[in-house]
């Protein structure tokens, strides 16, 4: 009986043990990412977590810009995350603000501008110049968004086709809401923003890519934040994200795997 209660007093203390060593190496990663990879990362987290002691906690906003919940106004404010998703050129101003630490960006995915209408609406020819140009000035109202697509279609795009001053009396910039859900409210005859951003919304027809002469391909990058709780989960997590298992997740979702070398 003493050498029953021994070996069961030394199980018991064995799972504590185990139990008390999974709780310390299990991490909460508090992950904000910007739409581009939104729909993505809703589902490879889970996918992640599975294989993970890790839980991700995800948060969503643009990756620039003035509105409420914005990355960039949401920094400012001193909210905390531990990694960071979003337009590389974006990542790129907080690296270099010590934001973000030095040497952790990696690129995930590279995505394209893409173009909707509401469900069952003409579906307008954008797949050359003049006819992109055409379906601009042909329609009553155009949305696009307040992030890095919007950005460049409005300062870049539509100043060198010569419709600047058209623009800015048929087209609205969106904040703080997916362009495809104005678009599917009838609020917006034409609706532009990533592709990864416009497929997942119910009630719009995707037309289609912007042409190839005006067409900017974005690299979406992670990066850690100067004050991550847990960097090796943090690294963990990217390191998913970056990897073969995630590609057919994010090829689903409208982007293109880049599938780097990571930099640690």
């Amino acid at each position: 009986m003493r050498i029953n209660r021994t070996i069961e007093n030394i199980a018991i203390s064995l799972l504590v043990l185990l139990i008390l060593s999974s709780s310390a190496t299990a991490a909460e990663i508090q992950v904000i990412t910007s739409g581009a990879f939104a729909e993505a990362l809703k589902t490879l987290a889970p996918e992640y977590e599975k294989q993970s002691l890790n839980k991700v906690i995800i948060s969503y906003g643009s990756s620039m810009g003035g509105a409420p919940d914005s990355i960039p106004s949401r920094l400012a404010r001193d909210e905390k995350f531990d990694v960071l998703i979003l337009a590389g050129p974006a990542l790129d101003g907080f690296i270099k603000s010590g934001t973000v630490q030095p040497g952790s960006k990696v690129n995930l995915v590279a995505s394209v501008i893409g173009a909707a209408v509401k469900a069952g609406a003409p579906r307008p020819d954008i797949s050359t110049m003049p006819a992109f140009k055409d379906a601009l000035l042909n329609a009553k109202s155009v949305a696009y968004s307040a992030s890095a697509s919007g950005t460049y279609l409005s300062t870049e795009v539509f100043p060198r086709m010569g419709i600047a001053e058209q623009m800015n009396k048929t087209a609205k910039k969106i904040y703080s809401e997916r362009v495809g859900t104005v678009v599917a409210r009838g609020e917006a005859e034409l609706g532009f923003q990533q592709v990864s951003e416009l497929i997942p919304i119910p009630g719009i027809d995707f037309i289609g890519e912007i042409p190839p002469e005006v067409q900017q391909t974005v690299f979406f990058s992670a990066g850690i934040t100067s004050n991550v709780s847990n960097l090796v989960a943090a690294r963990d997590l990217i390191a998913y994200l970056a990897s073969p298992a995630a590609s057919p997740v994010i090829q689903k979702a409208g982007l293109k795997p880049i599938l780097p070398a990571l930099p640690w």
